[in-house]
């Protein structure tokens, strides 16, 4: 009878499975429409290891952000980030862009969960630092002195 059960249990499991990819929630990518005037080509290229993915309409979806339910979860963590700051939108009012330097500084961002599948977005202390300072300096805030 157990196993049974448990046969009757993966079946329901397989078929929710199956269904949920019937629900179309995917990340889009809308067109840039303004970039930022980058301080440096460094504040750049490690924004765009880092933050681009979602934080901007330009980032790249792994094989597994194609499959519910993770393609939900990555949607709405884009949709919040890019609603926050988008470096791809920039003609239109950032939320957060003067925040950028320091959630970046006080290490809130990028995400533990996003470096963890992403290892490349992984800044070293002297990364984390550049960029906050970079990201300060390319939206008008105040560099903070050590």
């Amino acid at each position: 009878m157990d196993r049974t059960r448990a046969l009757r249990a993966t079946a329901i499991a397989a078929g929710l499975f199956a269904a949920a990819q019937l629900v179309p929630l995917r990340i889009d990518h809308p067109p840039v429409t303004g970039s930022p005037e980058w301080d440096a080509p460094e504040t750049e290229a490690l924004a765009r290891r880092a933050c681009f993915d979602c934080h901007s309409n330009e980032g790249t979806v792994p094989w597994y952000g194609h499959v519910a339910p993770v393609s939900w979860w990555m949607r709405m963590h884009v949709r919040g980030g890019r609603w926050k700051l988008n470096f791809s939108e920039v003609d239109q009012p950032q939320r957060d862009a003067d925040e950028a330097g320091e959630v970046v500084r006080e290490h809130e961002m990028p995400l533990r969960s996003y470096v963890w599948m992403h290892p490349e977005a992984a800044l070293t202390d002297a990364e984390r630092a550049r960029l906050a300072d970079g990201l300060d300096r390319t939206f008008g805030v105040a560099v903070p002195v050590p």
